[in-house]
């Protein structure tokens, strides 16, 4: 990892790195265990992730834990996932915070049970005055309902008089978006060799860089991010403008 890291560039590191999880499953059927297996060893990459990433000096780190379409799995499997996340709360919130770390949930919320609610909003609390790494974990997201939602609250501005239709614009409608109080992701890397962002923050990717590796999510490590965004360096971000 250090070896890595000195070969990166400090001026043009990421703001904000996001990361599609991917792999879980695939890594436990590899080895002919259960996919309960992958996802438990799948926390173990999240944690080297995250000290790599504030090791790194990235600034904002969103991951996506549980899109909107994964109720649709076994409930045995959906019921798993909840209980590793229940044990990431109980059992990391307290490191992060002591490693300075801000940690948010985005998606919704009123889907997954109150006793992990009230762990998340006991997390937020106790790191909302951090100043570290910024940390969003994703759970019960989808893009498309990201998006949907801020029209609906743009719709009622309009409605009740706030603004008019011609005052609509991108930016108001981004400020209604989940991620209103983060920069736009700099990085996108998806695990596992697929090459899509399955309803991941689809307005905010418009211009991110986009890294696909072949590496299954629990086999992810610091020196996995590094050479990520050691790509990510490599590349000449344009914007739609012509390049240099």
């Amino acid at each position: 990892m250090e070896a890595l890291s000195a070969q990166l560039d400090t001026d043009t590191m990421p703001v904000h790195v996001a990361i599609i999880m991917d792999g879980n499953g695939r890594w436990a059927n590899d080895r002919g265990l259960p996919r309960t297996a992958g996802h438990k060893k799948g926390v173990d990459a999240v944690r080297e992730t995250v000290e790599g990433a504030a090791e790194m000096g990235i600034q904002y780190l969103t991951l996506f834990g549980f899109s909107s379409e994964n109720w649709k799995r076994p409930e045995s499997e959906v019921s798993d996932l909840m209980g590793l996340l229940r044990f990431y709360l109980q059992r990391e919130i307290t490191t992060l915070h002591k490693k300075n770390i801000r940690f948010r949930i985005i998606g919704d919320r009123t889907k997954l049970s109150q006793d992990i609610v009230k762990l998340i909003e006991k997390g937020e609390n106790l790191t909302q005055l951090n100043q570290g790494l910024q940390l969003t974990i994703a759970l019960s997201y989808g893009g498309h309902a990201d998006i949907t939602h801020a029209a609906k609250l743009l719709a009622q501005d309009v409605a009740s008089g706030l603004i008019s239709p011609e005052q609509v614009t991108e930016e108001k409608l981004a400020e209604k978006l989940s991620t209103s109080d983060l920069p736009n992701p700099d990085l996108l890397i998806r695990t596992s060799g697929e090459k899509r962002i399955s309803n991941f923050l689809l307005w905010q990717t418009a211009y991110s860089e986009f890294v696909f590796v072949d590496t299954l999510w629990p086999d992810f490590d610091k020196n996995q991010l590094a050479e990520a965004v050691g790509t990510f360096q490599k590349r000449e971000r344009r914007f739609g403008a012509v390049g240099s």
